[in-house]
């Protein structure tokens, strides 16, 4: 059971359009019809059709909606009729008028003001830039209005606890100790109290737009609100949006680029400052209007844009006080009083060369209340823990040591969503989908050929990786967390000593919102009857809590299934099934593919492996098995449907997880006459898919070897926890 105690002060309460509190229980008003006929802003229905079949289904360009226009006024002219529109721009300024969609974009010009050399002016400081951007302001009321999310919004701060223990657990962003430390600070002036407090979150990243513009850099500024919940951020689209795209300059002067960036965050913020401090009326998406308040949050961004952010030095930590020769040392944190006392007293060079910061550039959050860019920063899971510690330090520092590991990555065996490399790891253009993917079969390939202080390395951030992306972080996740950071500090040290690097420091604070959504599927079947072989194998559809498609087969009998499997023995384990098989229960299951075909894609055979629920009253392994499921089929006994997998069970060795790697190991199970332990069981008792990954010790894999070969070949298999972050969260 969870406890949740919401403050008290910042409470939200409903209001007119006025701002006057309502009474409790009163109704929001009533919804505005739009009145029947009204096409605003175009004149009529034919003339809406028409712009959305030319800008939206067509996309057609410019020059030939003109084209088209001129053909078409041809005929209109002698009806005495006019065309809906005059040309394209017609068209595009009725398109921008409307009064309902998307934002129109704005824009401001900046120019450089600073210091001119004697030795002559360069081009970039007398070139003017625009900065486009929306108005945050009406990004957030945007968000808060927005009614299909409307039950998924957090209206002030809570603390969640769990009546097991009392342990305090996190969730969706409101629910975090910084949003109740706001909402407190905010409670000091007496004029907001009963307001809503909106926390914008931002997010910024580099790109180039190269089409017809002669490859301009831009920063994309991201926003969102921290009120809506983690599941409505990450799948809805207007959870999350563009706000501006900041112009860079083309010089070699960091500084001027930097001074521009937050000088433009601070002119377009600016918006929401009145806001920061005065409530402001705001209508919801359950139809009420608040009061509400906003603050800066949390700002997610890589390393070179955390520089940027906190005017440091590149090679300095952004979020503490540590020295740039020793990140692991254990200091103060790092906030803007503390910066600028150093700027009083500390000279231009002290400052760069002692303290990492840059004297020249003043953070856009010393312009807004309550705003502290040290504590915002927060991490990008992707840049800095997958591309950055993962690909960019251990890969390549390991492809140091051992060059020959594509083999083992490319024997990996199918997995629903996971992606495959036939021809290894050597890529020369990486996504964010091959740096995760490559995580998750990564640790077991180099196996064997590292030392073992590697492995644990390995082990420690894969388990920080997918720790802080739990769906509800409790006291408990949080200890493991910080274990695995340790971890990782103290054998990531095997680099330096096996002479890879020279070096190693990394920063040892951590801080990541993150949620993930996982369920599992739960049925209760009623007790079993006999079995007759001549039972007719069922062809159709069933459908469970889950949808389940079963695949056709030649086969209509039992003894016919069996010949074609090639498996005697398949009636007596009907038999079995029947008779002595328990249907165990379990919730929720997530939607995912489960294969078992003798020929996919019309090249090679794909067998998956799957959970099975033995025991759900314990935890993780213990309550499940492993089985490798050789055929799905269903078949009718007295009148009702029983929709089945025959499979081979794998055997758990040991009864704990593997110390170096953190993952279950498994081998195919046998029976006393040496042929493989095959079971029929029910569809529902499937908990989940499952990946196995070869123990492949120390030899080398052959590149004949190919993946789909992988469940048959292998003496011994790791149940791979890292395949998704479902499995994760089962699989320990």
């Amino acid at each position: 059971m969870i406890l949740s105690l919401w403050l008290n002060v910042i409470t939200a309460r409903p209001c007119n359009v006025d701002g006057i509190f309502l009474l409790p229980g009163t109704l929001p008003p009533p919804l505005e019809n739009v009145a029947t006929g009204n096409w605003t802003p175009f004149c009529n229905c034919t003339e809406l059709e028409m712009a959305e079949f030319l800008y939206t289904q067509n996309q057609m360009p410019a020059g030939q909606i003109n084209q088209l226009l001129d053909l078409w006024v041809s005929t209109l002219a002698k009806h005495g009729n006019k065309l809906p529109f005059a040309d394209h721009r017609d068209l595009y300024n009725v398109i921008n008028n409307s009064p309902f969609g998307d934002m129109n974009w704005q824009n401001f010009t900046v120019t450089y003001d600073g210091e001119r050399p004697e030795d002559g002016t360069k081009p970039w400081m007398d070139n003017k830039y625009e900065v486009w951007f929306h108005d945050p302001c009406e990004v957030m009321r945007n968000m808060l209005a927005n009614p299909t999310y409307a039950s998924e919004v957090d209206y002030c701060p809570y603390r969640e606890y769990s009546t097991e223990g009392d342990k305090c657990q996190w969730k969706d962003f409101m629910s975090g100790d910084w949003a109740w430390d706001q909402a407190d600070e905010i409670a000091k002036d007496l004029s907001t109290l009963g307001s809503t407090f909106v926390p914008v979150i931002l997010g910024s990243d580099k790109m180039t737009v190269s089409v017809g513009t002669c490859n301009n850099e831009y920063y994309l500024l991201y926003a969102s609100i921290g009120n809506i919940h983690n599941n409505v951020r990450r799948v809805h689209h207007d959870g999350v949006a563009v706000i501006s795209f900041l112009a860079m300059l083309k010089t070699t002067k960091e500084h001027a680029t930097k001074a521009l960036f937050h000088s433009s965050l601070s002119k377009i913020l600016n918006m929401l400052k009145p806001g920061m401090t005065t409530p402001e009326v705001t209508h919801f998406g359950d139809s009420h209007y608040c009061r509400v308040i906003y603050g800066l949050g949390p700002y997610i961004a890589d390393y070179e844009e955390q520089v940027l952010l906190a005017c440091i030095v590149c090679g300095w930590c952004p979020k503490c006080m540590a020295s740039c020769e020793d990140l692991n040392k254990d200091v103060l944190r790092h906030c803007h009083e503390y910066t600028e006392a150093l700027i009083q007293e500390g000279s231009l060079g002290d400052l760069w060369d002692d303290f990492g910061i840059v004297r020249e550039l003043v953070a856009f959050t010393n312009d807004f209340p309550r705003a502290d860019i040290h504590q915002m920063i927060s991490p990008d899971i992707l840049h800095q823990l997958i591309k950055g510690a993962f690909k960019d330090h251990l890969v390549e520092w390991v492809d140091q040591i051992m060059d020959d590991i594509d083999c083992r990555i490319a024997a990996v065996a199918s997995f629903s969503g996971l992606q495959q490399f036939p021809q290894g790891h050597g890529f020369k253009q990486w996504t964010g989908d091959d740096l995760k993917a490559l995580m998750k079969v990564y640790l077991p390939a180099i196996e064997g050929h590292v030392p073992i202080d590697v492995m644990h390395t390995f082990h420690a951030l894969l388990e920080l990786c997918y720790l802080v992306r739990h769906n509800i972080i409790t006291e408990d996740t949080l200890v493991k967390i910080e274990d695995a950071l340790s971890c990782f500090h103290h054998y990531c040290n095997i680099f330096r000593t096996a002479g890879v690097i020279p070096t190693f420091s990394l920063p040892p604070d951590f801080t990541h919102w993150g949620m993930l959504t996982g369920t599992c599927l739960s049925v209760t079947m009623d007790a079993l009857g006999g079995i007759n072989e001549d039972l007719e194998i069922d062809d159709g559809l069933t459908v469970l809590q889950a949808y389940v498609q079963l695949g056709k087969k030649h086969a209509q009998t039992i003894p016919a299934l069996a010949e074609e499997l090639n498996i005697p023995s398949l009636p007596d384990l009907l038999r079995c099934f029947l008779f002595q098989h328990d249907l165990s229960g379990i919730s929720g299951m997530r939607v995912e593919h489960i294969c078992s075909c003798p020929i996919w894609w019309n090249e090679y055979q794909r067998h998956d492996c799957v959970f099975v629920n033995t025991d759900s009253s314990l935890p993780g392994m213990q309550g499940l098995e492993v089985a490798h499921v050789h055929a799905f089929f269903s078949f009718r006994y007295q009148g009702r449907l029983y929709p089945c997998a025959l499979i081979s069970w794998f055997n758990k060795v040991g009864d704990a997880p593997d110390e170096d790697t953190g993952m279950w190991i498994v081998r195919p199970g046998f029976g006393a006459d040496g042929a493989p332990e095959y079971a029929v069981i029910h569809i529902d008792s499937i908990y989940c898919a499952a990946h196995l990954i070869p123990m492949y010790g120390v030899q080398f894999v052959p590149w004949e070897l190919k993946f789909y070969h992988s469940y048959d070949t292998f003496q011994a298999y790791y149940v791979n926890k890292y395949a998704d972050h479902h499995t994760f969260e089962i699989a320990f």
